[in-house]
Order: structure tokens, then C-alpha cells, then sequence
């Protein structure tokens, strides 16, 4: 993996990979260069059959503040673009919608890219989560907050939609249409115990106890067959807008299927009935 200025990636042996989001002087807030390393990273984890369990935390005091006001370029004005980006600076007056709706989908396609790879995510969220930050630790699998955790729909609170980078798609799903709708509207503050109570959260502990606990949950997830974990992320994705039963059923009988023919399935037996934690190769 590649050293980047704005995020860290370390991969532990056993197939854990832990992203940390790091401009602490900022709280971790997104700019343009973290942006673009985000879909770097992302797109080699899409490929990466070591990684199993993704973890996301933030350097500091914060897991991320969100949009980064003061860089413009992510409001779409051209000054604060990195220099392979500048031609982009020579688009017109007319053109400066295109500039902007660039800006925003490359935002957006972070999210995308997030629930496209193969390995479960779990956020592990300290300090504020505000705005884009919100909306990456719901695009995550699993939420784990420590106490000092805050959540927020900051979009509402300067002038723009409520609505932003899926938010609109991943609250109501997480804790219904009524309490999404309260969020999303007011931008308040939802700190760790309400998170956890809302069922956004599955568990709050204390901060200095965060990353050893999604350590542990990561390792539950280790002791699954490397294509069962992978196969059961798919369907989730796939089967949350299912138009039916049928259909999600369609796909989780290939899925079965599939990890029958595999050897993984001769371990898992072998291992249950001999009462010990299966033994599964990388890949």
C-alpha cells in the first residue's frame, strides 16, 4: 500500500486493515487531497483479498468534521485546486455548475465506494462526527461510538440541503423514516448515548477502550469463512432495496451455493463438530 499525506493505512497480519483519517489540526476534516486519497485506497481494497474486516477511526480528538470550508475547491470555486486538476481552472463562467457538480460527486463517489468493497466496515468513532464525517460513519457497516462521540447533519446548518452524500438513503434505513426525518431536519447534536439508544450505534464504551473493541469485533469476523463474509456483505447491499422476497431469496440461495463447492465449507464442518475455531487460509 502507498504512504498518503492525509489518511494512514496499516494492514495487520491477520487481515484487519485500519484506516485512520489524519489532519488532526483540522479534526480530520475532508479536503480535496483526502478526498482523492480515500478513492486510491478504496479502490486497491476492492481488489485485496488480505484485508478481510476495514476498520475507519480518526487521528485525534475527532473522527471527521466534515467538509473542509476552508479549501473552496469543495464549494466548487477553482483557486484551491491541486495543480493536476488545473485545468479545470480554465472552465468559464458558465461553466462554474460543472465545477461544482464535479466537486460533489467525487464526495458521493467515496460513499459509493465505501459500500463497494468486499470487507465489512466498522467505524469506531470518537469526537465529532459531523456532516460528510456523519455520513461515512453511516455508510459503514457497524457503528461503534466512544463516549465522547457526537453526530450531526451539519449540511442544514450552512445553508444547503439536509440532504447529502446518502444521508437521505442510509438514516431512515438505520433508525426509521420518523427519527431520520427529526436529524436531518433540525441538524442537532446526537451524542453517544442517544445513538446508541436510536439503535445508530451498537455500542458505546469508553474512548481509550474504542479501537480495542472494534479490534475484537474485527477478530469475530476473522473466524468466518473469507468468501461467507464477503458473499454475506454483497447480499446485504443488494438485498436492502430487494423488490421482494423472492428476489432476495434468489440471491442468497446462489450465495449458499456457492460457498458449498468451496473447501472452506470442509473446515467449518470439521471444525464444529470438533468444538475449535476454524482455521481458514488468506485469500
Amino acid at each position: 500500500m502507498k504512504n498518503y499525506n492525509t489518511i494512514k493505512y496499516q494492514e495487520l497480519e491477520e487481515g484487519i486493515g485500519i484506516l485512520t483519517l489524519n489532519r488532526p489540526e483540522r479534526l480530520n476534516a475532508l479536503n480535496f487531497e483526502m478526498i482523492e486519497e480515500l478513492h486510491d485506497l478504496l479502490g486497491e481494497l476492492e481488489w485485496n483479498l488480505d484485508c478481510r474486516v476495514l476498520i475507519i477511526t480518526g487521528e485525534g480528538r475527532a473522527f471527521c468534521s466534515g467538509t473542509d470550508l476552508k479549501e473552496s475547491s469543495l464549494l466548487g470555486y477553482e483557486d484551491a485546486l491541486p495543480e493536476k486538476y488545473s485545468d479545470l481552472k480554465y472552465l468559464n463562467v458558465d461553466d462554474v455548475a460543472k465545477r461544482k457538480m464535479y466537486g460533489q460527486k467525487r464526495i458521493a463517489e467515496v460513499i459509493v465506494r465505501l459500500r463497494r468493497i468486499n470487507q465489512p466496515v466498522i467505524a469506531a468513532v470518537k469526537g465529532p462526527a459531523t456532516g460528510g464525517g456523519f455520513a461515512l460513519a453511516m455508510a459503514a457497516d457497524i457503528r461503534i461510538a466512544g463516549e465522547s462521540a457526537r453526530f450531526n447533519n451539519a449540511f442544514i446548518n450552512i445553508g444547503m440541503s439536509g440532504t447529502d452524500v446518502g444521508s437521505s438513503y442510509f438514516l431512515p434505513r438505520l433508525i426509521g423514516l420518523s427519527r431520520a426525518a427529526e436529524i436531518l431536519y433540525t441538524g442537532r447534536f446526537v451524542d453517544a448515548e442517544e445513538a446508541e439508544r436510536i439503535g445508530f450505534v451498537s455500542r458505546v464504551v469508553p474512548d481509550d477502550k474504542l479501537l480495542e473493541t472494534a479490534l475484537e469485533l474485527a477478530g469475530e469476523m476473522l473466524k468466518k469463512s473469507p468468501l461467507g463474509l464477503r458473499l454475506t456483505k454483497e447480499a446485504i447491499n443488494q438485498n436492502i432495496d430487494a423488490p421482494s422476497l423472492e428476489a432476495a431469496l434468489l440471491l442468497e440461495n446462489r450465495n449458499q451455493v456457492v460457498c458449498m463447492n468451496t473447501k472452506d465449507i470442509f473446515e467449518a464442518f470439521t471444525a464444529f463438530f470438533e468444538k475449535r475455531t476454524p482455521r481458514y487460509g488468506k485469500r
